[in-house]
């Protein structure tokens, strides 16, 4: 649910950490009997658990289509982390890919735990796709054979420039985007976006995870995989992997606050797709990932534990996020907030702070022009942990039951408590 030390320092979190348990298992409970869909949402839910909360709340047929399209996606991306297999047979894989989904009786053994799953019984997956509507399976393999043709092409060719970086993001989640603009269109729940916008919420969500990821990505065994510009990092490196040593702690953040500063040129257009959304469930889909990126922004910011382990925000402002995003006013509330805490961290000294506080300024902008700030009710960031008093005599209540429940269970059948 969250470790105890950090449950202690914001007991304002155990409300909301109890619920997202309690959505988690009410989602499981949700799976539908069929064994192919069964599967399918099974697998969404160890492949990418927050994310099947999310999609839970989408409407059945939204949600089964939504649902195909993230793991037909997660399969694509799973031939592509692959880095034992051979590039004479990986790139044929991915150019075909959309074809591969029509065929109840195609897969592919690769990647590890979960995703090997997921590839060995592919099947199922490609079953449930046939009981798609032909609307959300068109927009699905529109989709899967552009990204699989992007995916190719980079698995030849590095990204270089900013322009490289761009293009890569773009058929790793511009499309993701794109695709799910076309799914809520061919549910009638919302006017086509335009694709530009659709575009931008991928890229932003992307770049974050390439920017927190780049541990993970760099110790890649057999061999990295990375996706930062040459173009930016060869500003403060020789290799790319120098960032890794302590003794180029200096560098390594410079870059990466350059990254960050990139990333953040795609708020705006993120903020304009959102505030165009007219279905709740949609909406919520929609801001609760782009609240978390910038949330996620805001902490690797001149944070040089980027290049030491996993930085990502703690598990219970996650959980207040999902469940106190529900209008428009939160998501600029949250994007104001942390845009404030991101600011704080900004030394005029630093290499791009003018770049970095110009984004910072344009944000805050748009949040503030809103005319939404006031009518906010997520409060994303503090100071300083709220100790309320209550949560605390919650929580000591909820230890000593469970420790009773325990203690109980542990007693022999005639005696009592």
């Amino acid at each position: 649910m969250g470790s105890l030390g950090a449950i202690l320092r914001h007991p304002d979190d155990i409300y909301p950490l109890l619920k997202l348990k309690m959505a988690a298992r009410h989602a499981e409970k949700q799976i539908p009997p069929e064994s192919h869909w069964g599967f399918c949402y099974t697998m969404l839910h160890k492949v990418s658990r927050s994310f099947a909360i999310v999609i839970q709340q989408l409407k059945p047929e939204l949600r089964n289509a939504v649902c195909i399209f993230y793991l037909v996606l997660r399969a694509l991306d799973t031939v592509e982390d692959d880095t034992s297999i051979q590039t004479d047979i990986k790139v044929p894989i991915l150019k075909a890919f959309h074809c591969h989904i029509y065929n109840r009786d195609w897969h592919f053994s690769c990647g590890t735990k979960d995703y090997k799953v997921l590839m060995d019984e592919f099947h199922h997956v490609s079953t449930a796709f046939l009981e798609l509507g032909r609307g959300y399976q068109e927009a699905i393999e529109d989709i899967t054979k552009r990204m699989g043709a992007g995916m190719a092409k980079f698995i030849c060719k590095e990204v270089e420039t900013v322009e490289d970086y761009d293009e890569y993001c773009h058929y790793v989640a511009g499309l993701v985007g794109l695709g799910l603009s076309k799914l809520f269109h061919a549910s009638k729940s919302e006017d086509l976006a335009p694709d530009s916008l659709s575009n931008s919420m991928g890229l932003f969500l992307q770049k974050t995870n390439i920017i927190r990821d780049y541990l993970e990505d760099i110790n890649e065994i057999p061999k990295s995989r990375m996706f930062w510009p040459r173009e930016i990092w060869s500003k403060y490196a020789d290799k790319l992997e120098d960032f890794k040593y302590e003794e180029n702690s200096v560098k390594a953040v410079q870059c990466l606050n350059d990254l960050v500063t990139n990333a953040l040129t795609h708020v705006e257009d993120c903020l304009e797709y959102m505030s165009n959304l007219k279905d709740l469930s949609i909406f919520r889909f929609c801001a609760i990932p782009q609240i978390m990126a910038i949330g996620t922004l805001a902490l690797c910011y001149n944070n040089v534990d980027v290049f030491r382990g996993v930085v990502k925000m703690r598990r219970g402002l996650t959980a207040k996020v999902i469940y106190r995003t529900k209008t428009m006013a939160d998501v600029y509330g949250a994007f104001f907030d942390f845009s404030v805490m991101l600011e704080a961290k900004v030394n005029s000294s630093y290499p791009n702070a003018s770049k970095t506080l110009s984004r910072i300024e344009a944000i805050q902008k748009t949040c503030k022009q809103s005319g939404l700030l006031n009518k906010r009710e997520l409060y994303a960031v503090r100071s300083e942990p709220m100790c309320n008093p209550a949560a605390i005599v919650l929580l000591f209540s909820l230890l000593c039951i469970i420790l009773a429940y325990l203690s109980a269970k542990r007693l022999p059948a005639n005696q009592t408590v």
